[in-house]
């Protein structure tokens, strides 16, 4: 039976491109088969921040950060929760790439001509103790560029090799199976959809033209997760969670369906943790959208007041940017999928960023003089800007009551009073005449603070929320917005997949998301945000390395 090629990778996202140009650095022959067209290449990640989880890099240490694998480690593995037998690989996983992060990570990335903003940003930042989750210090490093910055020098490399005929791509190619030929897994199989130059993220035909097969010695599956699919979301949810949300906005495109999983399962790979996920909840719908029911997250800083359907804040310490799903468990116990951000221009202006590199043209377009605007700007930034003018999940009003007869008519009930609303915001406010306080959430701004970066371009000066000097007000309602499966194929560190009978499937890789980003997940229960890239790169490298050296 002759051989198409050395290695198969399916999917042409950031964890298949990294495989695939490793296997062509080998001096193997590589196909990379997508469903998409070539405009999509890179995948999800294309349409990220770019932000990257990083230890004790030079970024850090100019800023007087200190940081060590030992304190990081520590991070991970309170965020993490490890709990069930199945995290045997995702812990070593955890383990290797946290030192990866710590060691060569940067180094091999800058060699190909990455580089970093540099200042670091904190996101998840806890607030329980020591040994919990969040990241004890700032570790998120943005990609100058952002997606497509982290992107860029794969797709180069993958070019070239292309071009040098070590690397095919086979795009509107979808695989509806997996090969065996006596216990080792060597092809796949499917269909050739028509083609379709749609705009990159928008959905494309699945008119059927033709079939194919292909035929190597391995084949990694590196399709990504299930965020564009809310029913498969919906099946998976955690009754940790508390019931699953009704309406739910999409981080990712359609095409991000987890089609390939259930193909991949059904051929024998065992499939673990895949109740672990990560959704965001502070999405707004977009106004221009992409994609279906297509969402964008806030980053915020620290100084939003939080409330949820019924007008009550987030308990401590379910603050902006502190524990992603303690807020999503809290929201979805109050019996509603939705809550509110209530703030000033002021905080708007320095606090507010929206995820996603077609939201942040100075950082994506790597200009610095438009970098530069966002501290000296009398606005927001103009992407933040249009979404206060255009998004309807935005309110602007010059008094609370106004604000609150608004938030009441959008969500369609009158369960916000203004009466309790003026109570809590006047209780917070009577907080900031001193630099300290008993209100969590003002000692945590003024930690924030403390630390230069936030202090520059992420933290506003405490003020009073209803202080007319620092309006007008502004409300945002914030959707449960789909993104990340934690959850995966369970793989050793060579990226091998482990079969339902507990052995390695030979022939059989996984990487990125369809991997949990590592050993089936090495996430575990919680992320601490930049590591959804680096998953990709680790895993992608780990797979092509071992799979091209495996190769004859």
């Amino acid at each position: 039976m002759a051989e198409d090629a050395d290695v198969i990778v399916v999917g042409g996202g950031l964890a298949g491109l990294v495989a695939a140009t490793e296997i062509a650095d080998a001096g193997k022959r590589v196909i990379v088969v997508d469903q998409e067209g070539e405009q999509s290449l890179g995948g999800q990640a294309f349409w990220s921040f770019g932000g990257l989880f990083l230890v004790d890099s030079p970024e850090q240490r100019r800023l007087g950060i200190k940081d060590s694998y030992d304190l990081a480690l520590q991070d991970w593995i309170g965020s993490a929760g490890f709990d069930r037998d199945e995290d045997l690989w995702p812990r070593r996983w955890a383990e290797a790439y946290v030192a990866f992060a710590a060691g060569e990570k940067r180094g091999w990335l800058r060699a190909m001509g990455h580089r970093i903003f540099p200042v670091v940003g904190w996101a998840e930042r806890g607030g329980y103790d020591a040994m919990s989750h969040g990241n004890s210090v700032p570790r998120f490093h943005v990609t100058w560029g952002t997606g497509p910055g982290i992107v860029e020098p794969f797709e180069r490399r993958a070019r070239e090799a292309r071009s040098n005929g070590r690397l095919t791509f086979k795009f509107r190619h979808r695989v509806d199976a997996l090969l065996t030929t006596n216990g080792t897994v060597d092809g796949v199989s499917g269909v050739i959809l028509e083609p379709d130059n749609v705009e990159r993220g928008k959905s494309s035909s699945r008119k059927i033209t033709g079939e194919f097969t292909l035929r190597a010695q391995a084949v990694i599956v590196a399709s990504g997760g299930i965020g564009g699919n809310h029913d498969l979301v919906r099946q998976n949810w955690p009754s940790r969670l508390g019931t699953a949300p009704e309406n739910m906005i999409s981080g990712v495109p359609e095409h991000v369906d987890g089609r390939m999983i259930g193909i991949t399962e059904a051929a024998g790979a065992r499939l673990i943790n895949r109740d672990r996920m990560w959704h965001y909840v502070e999405g707004i719908r977009n106004w221009s959208p992409i994609w279906p029911h297509h969402g964008i997250r806030i980053l915020p800083g620290p100084s939003s007041l939080w409330f949820d359907a019924a007008g009550r804040r987030l308990p401590s310490p379910l603050f902006p940017g502190s524990d992603t799903l303690g807020q999503l468990q809290y929201i979805m116990s109050t019996g509603h999928d939705y809550s509110w951000f209530v703030l000033t221009q002021s905080i708007i202006k320095k606090e507010f960023a929206l995820s996603g590199s077609e939201q942040n043209p100075d950082l994506t377009g790597k200009s610095w003089l438009m970098t530069a605007r966002r501290a000296t700007n009398k606005g927001a930034p103009a992407p933040v800007e249009a979404f206060k003018t255009h998004g309807v999940d935005f309110i602007v009003r010059d008094n609370l009551a106004d604000l609150a007869k608004a938030m009441n008519a959008l969500a369609g009930n009158d369960l916000l009073k203004t009466e309790d609303l003026k109570a809590q915001i006047e209780a917070r406010d009577r907080e900031i005449a001193n630099p300290y306080a008993k209100d969590t959430q003002v000692l945590n701004i003024h930690n924030a603070r403390r630390y230069i970066g936030d202090r520059l371009i992420r933290t506003v000066r405490p003020h009073r929320i209803l202080d007319p000097a620092h309006g007008p007000l502004i409300a945002v309602k914030l959707n449960i917005l789909t993104r990340k499966t934690l959850g995966g194929f369970e793989t050793d560190l060579n990226s091998r997949v482990f079969g339902q009978d507990g052995k390695i499937m030979p022939g059989l890789y996984a990487a990125g998301e369809a991997a949990g980003f590592g050993g089936g997940g090495m996430h575990g229960y919680r992320s601490l945000e930049g590591t959804f890239l680096g998953g990709c790169l680790f895993s992608g490298r780990n797979a092509g390395r071992a799979a091209a050296k495996a190769a004859s």
